[in-house]
C-alpha cells in the first residue's frame, strides 16, 4: 500500500469506527497527518477562528459552516466544520477530503490540511480573498469590478483547472457542480474551482455508466438530467453556461429579460448568434473594456460547450487550445441543450473526442432522482420542477 493511499484510508476511518476505538484511530490518523504535513490541531483552529466566532463565518453548505481564520504565521485560512447532524454533509466532507488531497493546481482551491478531534472533523483551505464569482457577477454594485480582461482571464483559468481535473490529475475527476458560486477569486483575481463535495473519480475500466443526478439547476447537461449519463462532457456543459453568464452578467437559472422569445440564457445567446448579433448579449458594464473579437469568440465557445449532443462538445483540452491560439474560425455550434428536450446524436466532427470520464458512484442526496425512461425524465427534468435548496446549492424535487 502506498503512503498516499494509506493516508487517505486513515483519513476516512474516524467516520466509520465506533466510539470505543475512536481515540486509538485518531492517534494513528495524527501520526499519518504529521508525516504528510497536513495536520492541524483543534486548538490551533479554535484560536485562528476566535472560537468559531459567528462574525468570522463565511457561509454554510450541506456539510456545515465555513469560517475565516488566521494562523500564528500570518496565513489566512478557511475552515470547513462538519455539522454533527448532517449525514449527507459527512459524505460530501469525506469525498472532498479524499479528492482535494490528491490535487494541486493554480486554478483549484488548495487543501492545506485537516483536523480530527473526537467528534469534530474539519478541513482547512487557503483563504481566497475576493469571495465567489457569483457575489460579484450578479450584484450590480460590484460587477463593474469585473472588466472584460478579468472575465476573459477567469474563463481561461477555469478552463485550465477543468483540464487538469479531467486529464492531468492523478485520476480523472468530474466536478459535477461547476457554477459561479463554486469559482473563488483570489487577491489577483485568479479563479479557483471549489466545492468538491459531489465530485466523482472516473473508473478507468469503465466507459459509460449511469449515476443519480446531483447538481444545480441551470448548469446541468440535458443527458445527465434526463438519463443520469455522467461524463466529463457534463462539466463542459456547465462551463459553457458559466462562459455565457460571465459575458451577459445574467444568471441562467433565473434568466428573465422582457420581450425576448427565448427559454433561457442559452437559447437567447444562440438566437442572437444565428442572426450575427452575438455582441448584443454582452453585459452593459463591459462596454468600456470589451474586445469585440474576444467577446464574439467566447460566445461561440460557450455555445459549442452547451450543445445538446455531448459528443459535439469540445474537450477541455480543445477549449484551452482554442483560447490560447490567435482568433480564428471555430466550428458552427448546434442548438444548445435544454433539460427536458430530446436530441438526436450527431455524427462526430473531426477534432472532437467522444464523451469519456464517467462515474459509477451513486449519490444518496434526498434531492436526487434516477431517471429510467424518456417520458418520466422529460417531466422530471423541466426547469419548473427543480427549485434550489435553502442554501442555493442543489436542486430539489418540488
Amino acid at each position: 500500500m502506498s503512503k498516499s493511499k494509506n493516508f487517505f484510508d486513515k483519513l476516512i476511518k474516524p467516520f466509520k469506527i465506533n466510539s470505543s476505538k475512536e481515540g486509538q484511530n485518531e492517534e494513528d490518523l495524527e501520526k499519518i497527518a504529521q508525516q504528510e504535513q497536513k495536520q492541524f490541531s483543534f486548538e490551533t483552529l479554535v484560536a485562528a477562528t476566535k472560537d468559531f466566532n459567528p462574525h468570522h463565518k463565511l457561509g454554510e453548505g450541506g456539510f456545515g459552516p465555513v469560517y475565516k481564520g488566521k494562523l500564528d504565521d500570518g496565513r489566512e485560512i478557511a475552515v470547513k466544520k462538519l455539522s454533527h447532524s448532517s449525514n449527507q454533509g459527512k459524505k460530501e466532507f469525506q469525498n472532498e477530503a479524499k479528492l482535494l488531497a490528491r490535487v494541486q493546481h493554480r486554478n483549484v482551491v488548495n487543501l492545506l490540511g485537516y483536523c480530527a478531534h473526537g467528534a469534530e472533523k474539519l478541513l482547512v483551505y487557503e483563504y481566497v480573498s475576493n469571495e465567489s464569482l457569483d457575489k460579484l457577477l450578479f450584484k450590480s454594485n460590484r460587477k463593474e469590478e469585473l472588466d472584460w480582461k478579468r472575465r476573459y482571464e477567469i474563463i481561461g483559468g477555469v478552463a485550465r483547472g477543468l483540464l487538469y481535473l479531467h486529464e492531468d490529475s492523478h485520476n480523472c475527476i468530474i466536478h459535477r457542480d461547476i457554477k459561479a458560486s463554486n469559482i473563488l477569486l483570489d487577491e489577483k483575481w485568479v479563479p479557483k474551482i471549489a466545492d468538491f463535495g459531489m465530485a466523482r473519480l472516473f473508473p478507468e475500466d469503465q466507459t459509460h455508466v449511469n449515476t443519480r443526478v446531483a447538481g444545480t439547476n441551470g448548469y446541468m447537461a440535458p443527458e445527465y438530467v434526463m438519463h443520469g449519463h455522467l461524463s466529463v462532457k457534463a462539466d463542459v456543459f456547465s462551463f459553457g453556461v458559466l462562459i455565457l453568464e460571465l459575458i451577459s452578467g445574467q444568471r441562467n437559472s433565473s434568466f428573465s429579460l422582457h420581450n425576448l422569445d427565448a427559454q433561457n440564457l442559452l437559447d437567447w445567446a444562440y438566437k442572437l448568434y444565428k442572426r450575427g448579433k452575438s455582441l448584443e448579449i454582452m453585459d452593459p458594464a463591459l462596454a468600456p473594456s470589451a474586445v469585440p473579437e474576444q467577446v464574439a469568440m467566447c460566445v461561440q465557445l460557450g455555445l459549442l460547450c452547451t450543445q445538446s449532443d455531448p459528443q459535439l462538445r469540445p474537450t477541455m483540452s480543445r477549449v484551452v487550445v482554442l483560447m490560447s491560439k490567435k482568433l480564428g474560425n471555430l466550428e458552427e455550434p448546434t442548438r444548445p441543450g435544454i433539460p427536458g428536450s430530446r436530441y438526436r446524436r450527431s455524427r462526430r466532427p473531426p477534432g472532437f473526442s467522444s464523451s469519456h470520464g464517467t462515474s459509477g458512484d451513486s449519490d444518496s442526496r434526498t434531492s436526487e432522482s434516477t431517471f429510467t425512461n424518456t417520458a418520466s425524465a422529460s417531466a422530471s427534468a423541466s426547469t419548473s420542477a427543480l427549485a434550489p435548496d435553502p442554501h442555493g446549492k442543489r436542486p430539489m424535487q418540488g
